[in-house]
This record gives structure tokens, C-alpha cells and sequence, in this order.
């Protein structure tokens, strides 16, 4: 099945995204469908109606398309103006509010949620004789930052900065075009965000969301 389809608490994560977004009163959703997309498509259309209720629209991109192609080719069936884009693969308590508020505040083409990367292993420190002083089990990362893949981009960089006529990977050439010409904005977010790269991230995903305690539910 597609990665955004691999359930958490019996529901795809794409599900969870989506749920965190309309939450927050942003329900207009385009899915960029790449590979195995149908099994997307056909979870949307049997999907029953959210509380937040959504207007999606499930948008073949290409099986073999770069994400940059494919936030170009979905931009196309949006209205114009300012638009959020995500991964269909990572959760967080992001306040979407505010990261639109501050992407207008600083008045780029471009903004990206920065997140601590949470660590993978536990945490060793060893004293000058080989004695264990301290072990963290899955500590984050204090000091440096990644994109948390929750950003927002005006009309005007994607026309831009992102090509029609070539494929191309949204975090090459136009992010870094677009910071050589100082229009792209970092959101510092400091709460809970976790991708699903691995098994592991998966079953500690599933196991927040069983024990209740699962910091990305925003809603009710």
C-alpha cells in the first residue's frame, strides 16, 4: 500500500493530516496521487463525511514524478493566493494558524516548519573512567533543526521557483533558489512531531494513539 495509506489507530496517516488541518478550519484539500494512488482515491470516495467536512480532490501527479512536479501540477486546481503544502507521512501538534500568521508576518514567497529531529537511539553519556553517567532512551535533538514538512508557499514561488517543463525535487532547486534570494521563511516549531520513516516510527505512532496520549490530536 502507499506510505500515507499505513494506518495509525486503524486509520491511514494521510487521515490524521487532514483531520489535523480541517481542525483548524483548513479543509480543501488536493491529494498529489502518485504511486498506488487508486488506493487512495478509493479510501477518500467510501470515506464518511468529517465532522470538519473537506472538498478533496484526488489529483493523478505522475507514478515517477518528483515532489516539486507534483506541488506544481496540484497548484494548478487550487485558487490562487496563499497555499499550505505536507507530506503524507509525518504528525505534529502544529498550530496551523500560526504558522500562516507568521508566514504573512515576514512577507516571503515561502515559509517551512522547522523541527527538532527526534532521535532514533538512546543517549550515552560516559564519564572519563568508562562509567555510564546518564542514558536517555530516544532523546531529541537539542540543537539543530530539519524541515518538518508543514509549509506554505504564495502562488507567485511556485511559479517561480518550480518548473512546469522539467521534474524536479521541491528541496533542491527551488528551495534553495528561493533561499539565495532571501524569500524563504523558517517557522520554529517546538512541540511533538514525529515522521514515519520506519517500522519502529510506525508502531510508536500507533502506540501513542492507543494510549490516548497522542499529542497530534488537535480535535475533538
Amino acid at each position: 500500500m502507499p506510505k500515507p495509506m499505513l494506518p495509525v489507530g486503524g486509520r491511514p496517516i494521510l487521515w490524521h493530516i487532514m483531520k489535523l488541518y480541517g481542525a483548524q478550519c483548513h479543509t480543501d484539500f488536493v491529494l498529489a496521487l502518485g504511486w498506488l494512488g487508486e488506493e487512495i482515491r478509493k479510501f477518500m470516495e467510501n470515506l464518511e463525511a468529517p465532522d470538519d467536512v473537506w472538498r478533496v480532490t484526488c489529483l493523478d501527479t505522475g507514478v515517477d514524478a518528483l515532489t516539486g512536479t507534483r506541488v506544481h501540477r496540484a497548484s494548478r486546481h487550487l485558487d490562487g493566493g496563499t497555499i499550505m503544502v505536507t507530506y503524507g507521512d509525518c504528525v505534529g501538534d502544529i498550530d496551523i494558524d500560526a504558522l500562516l500568521r507568521y508566514h504573512r508576518q515576514q512577507g516571503r514567497l515561502a515559509t517551512v516548519t522547522a523541527v527538532h529531529p527526534p532521535g532514533r537511539f538512546g543517549e550515552l553519556k560516559v564519564d572519563d573512567a568508562g562509567r555510564v553517567t546518564e542514558f536517555v532512551e530516544k532523546p531529541q535533538t537539542s540543537a539543530g533543526t530539519i524541515s518538518g514538512g508543514f509549509m506554505v508557499f504564495e502562488r507567485d514561488a511556485i511559479d517561480r521557483y518550480i518548473p512546469a517543463d522539467r521534474d524536479v525535487m521541491l528541496e533542491r532547486e527551488p528551495m534553495s533558489a528561493l533561499v539565495a534570494d532571501g524569500q524563504l521563511s523558517g517557522y520554529l516549531h517546538e512541540g511533538f512531531w514525529q515522521p514515519m520513516d520506519t517500522p519502529r516510527e510506525h508502531e510508536l505512532l500507533n502506540d501513542l494513539w492507543e494510549s490516548g496520549k497522542a499529542p497530534w490530536k488537535v480535535w475533538t
